[in-house]
């Protein structure tokens, strides 16, 4: 399961009906947050996410999007949270951090290390890796891609079994790329039963930036794409003065890089009632978009399933 839970999706300031941004990603039984804005704290607990965290990933040292750190790690203090938390965050943001972890004075129950990371440099993990990229927006920011590691080709249970494989362990180690030896004597090689490999998912979150050719590459082919929208595109100079996106402008971007899906986030006050005309400019571009809102769920599919990934 890849799961995407949007905690957060106005931009700067909260809203009724939209806090600032937080998204909570999924994988596997893990958990990854990235940005912590005001209050995503409650977030988490009102849209059932839970607090057991690995890792938290700022894109840049704006406000709304890491300031709910220090009440976030408190709370998770107070629940009585052991396990470590590691935080990431550009180069040059750890001092910041660092502090605001330790506001206040109480000692956390558990550490809470501060990484920073240059663009193109990688977290990994068991099968994916995640993965910084240069964003362009007024001050040092980055974005995160998860790639996850080509999964084995498809296993032939037919062809295995008309061979005279036994069901079973055999089959197991042929997947993994092993070759057997049948009772008889014959060898059976993986490659005489098991497909081409196949991709991994691949999901891109971009965090406040400029429509940029950096964003286009790290995103090729993705099978989603979250990337910003601040504005629509009559406010197309201010975006650039602020270093943000149109929806038109991510649209462009999800074009480009011939994504699967894009969804938009980070959402203007003057449109988070009436977001209709964010989503109308995107899809003249790019159909395949949708606007978030806080605490709607998405799950990536693998692009071999039998369905494209589905919402709730």
């Amino acid at each position: 399961m890849l799961r995407l839970t949007f905690l957060g999706t106005a931009s700067s300031r909260p809203t009724v009906s939209r806090n600032v941004p937080a998204l909570a990603l999924k994988r596997e039984g893990r958990t990854f947050l990235l940005d912590c804005g005001e209050g995503t704290q409650r977030q988490m607990m009102r849209y059932g996410v839970g607090f057991s965290l690995g890792d938290i990933f700022i894109t840049h040292l704006h406000s709304d999007h890491y300031l709910g750190l220090a009440g976030l790690l408190r709370t998770m203090s107070l629940q009585g949270r052991e396990e470590p938390l590691r935080i990431w965050a550009p180069r040059g943001a750890g001092e910041a951090l660092r502090t605001l972890r330790d506001l206040g004075g109480d000692r956390l129950a558990f550490e809470a290390p501060v990484r920073e990371l240059d663009a193109g440099e990688a977290v990994e993990g068991d099968g994916y890796r995640l993965v910084a990229f240069a964003t362009d927006h007024t001050r040092a920011s980055i974005g995160y891609a998860l790639i996850e590691d080509p999964r084995p080709g498809r296993f032939d249970v037919e062809a295995a079994l008309a061979l005279g494989v036994p069901e079973g362990p055999l089959f197991g180690r042929l997947h993994r790329g092993e070759s057997v030896e049948l009772d008889d004597g014959r060898r059976i090689r993986p490659a005489d039963l098991v497909g081409p490999p196949r991709p991994g998912r691949k999901l891109i979150y971009t965090g406040d930036t400029r429509p940029s050719p950096g964003t286009v590459e790290i995103a090729r082919q993705a099978d989603l794409l979250v990337h910003e929208a601040t504005f629509s595109e009559d406010e197309a100079r201010r975006a650039r003065e602020t270093g943000h996106s149109t929806a038109a402008g991510a649209a462009r971007v999800a074009a480009e890089a011939d994504v699967r899906r894009l969804v938009l986030t980070h959402v203007s006050a003057r449109y988070a009632e009436r977001p209709g005309r964010l989503i109308e400019e995107a899809r003249a571009i790019f159909p395949r978009t949708e606007l978030a809102r806080d605490g709607w769920s998405v799950e990536v599919r693998f692009v071999d399933a039998e369905s494209g990934g589905q919402a709730s």
